[in-house]
């Protein structure tokens, strides 16, 4: 690992993908080609053994994150860094040991678990891909995961619909867990479970982070969620980090205005009164962001330096912002 202890580094990284009409409209009709800026210039790093959460309406962006940090997506430009490597190995025959150490659970239960596959092969296909143990061995590893996540060795034999949703899920870490990773990318994963499984789910990963020393990057849109889990959050919007801080910080003290939007929006449930403001506005279509901050048309503090240049990210105390009004003054609460 590298001195300054950055487990993950994200410099600058984007994710363009070519959502252009077909080659003969283009050319009968004129149209130009389009890019669709999923993400657009994200900055980050994480330190191991911390959760960084990443979070932010949907179609911001957060889950190509999530791909480009695993090698399913490769990134457009920029650089991304897993332990002082650059994540392009994992496309190599030299990166095999590389994929080993990093792992993503994904969102649906439902989906992500083959249907016609019993719970035994599932859990031990990342064995049998890095070539890891023998029959035996594979079998009491598979054992030896089911426990972990709070089920029994005798679920092995069962087939995914037998179970619960959040049962389910358990066996979707276990799969991630298998071949002994550090650095796992949870994409959203409670949040197609109801609420009273959700909190079991966080609670297992946190209980496994501990024991295992492992690193999350956790990608959510609930931020009740977030506060439960993370060490620091990072705020997306349209495909930018538009504020870094760690969660007490975020939480207590928010900098940016659509960060205040998402908390103002969480129901109050303390008794103390607290007016609910529901987030205004829809997110522009990415195929045609505004020109400028792309937050400037729902935000109330907008001027036009808004309107035509985009901010920068500069650290403001602890936290780090991109928005002209933090930077100026106009802006701050």
């Amino acid at each position: 690992m590298s001195t300054d202890r950055t487990f993950v580094k994200v410099e600058d990284a984007s994710c363009w993908f070519d959502v252009s009409p077909p080659w003969l409209e283009r050319v009968v009709k004129r149209r130009p080609r389009v890019q669709l800026k999923a993400v657009n210039g994200v900055s980050f790093s994480l330190v191991k053994g911390e959760t960084l959460a990443l979070v932010g309406e949907s179609g911001c962006g957060k889950s190509t994150v999530a791909r480009m940090l695993v090698g399913l997506y490769e990134p457009t430009s920029g650089n991304i860094e897993f332990d002082g490597q650059p994540i392009s190995m994992l496309r190599s025959r030299e990166g095999q040991k590389l994929r080993q150490r990093l792992q993503m659970i994904f969102q649906d239960p439902y989906a992500s678990l083959n249907p016609r596959w019993r719970v035994a092969r599932i859990i031990a296909e990342p064995l049998k891909v890095h070539g890891k143990l023998n029959q035996a061995e594979r079998d009491a590893r598979v054992d030896e995961l089911l426990e972990q996540v709070g089920l029994s060795p005798s679920d092995r034999n069962r087939y995914p619909h037998q179970f619960s949703g959040g049962q389910r899920q358990r066996i979707s870490i276990a799969r991630a867990l298998a071949a002994r990773p550090e650095f796992l990318v949870c994409d959203e994963p409670t949040s197609a479970l109801d609420v009273s499984v959700q909190a079991q789910v966080l609670n297992l990963m946190k209980q496994l982070q501990r024991e295992l020393s492992l690193t999350y990057l956790f990608i959510s849109h609930n931020l009740a969620v977030v506060h439960h889990v993370a060490d620091r959050v990072a705020v997306m919007y349209l495909g930018k980090i538009v504020e870094l801080a760690s969660r007490d910080e975020l939480f207590e003290r928010p900098r940016h205005p659509y960060t205040r939007m998402l908390l103002s929006a969480i129901p109050d449930t303390s008794g103390t009164g607290k007016r609910r403001i529901p987030v205004a506005g829809e997110v522009p279509n990415p195929l045609n962001p505004p020109q400028g901050c792309p937050f400037h048309p729902r935000c109330p503090y907008a001027r036009d330096i808004c309107r035509e240049h985009m901010p920068a990210t500069l650290p403001d105390g602890p936290t780090h912002v991109a928005c002209h009004g933090i930077e100026q003054g106009f802006a701050r609460e």
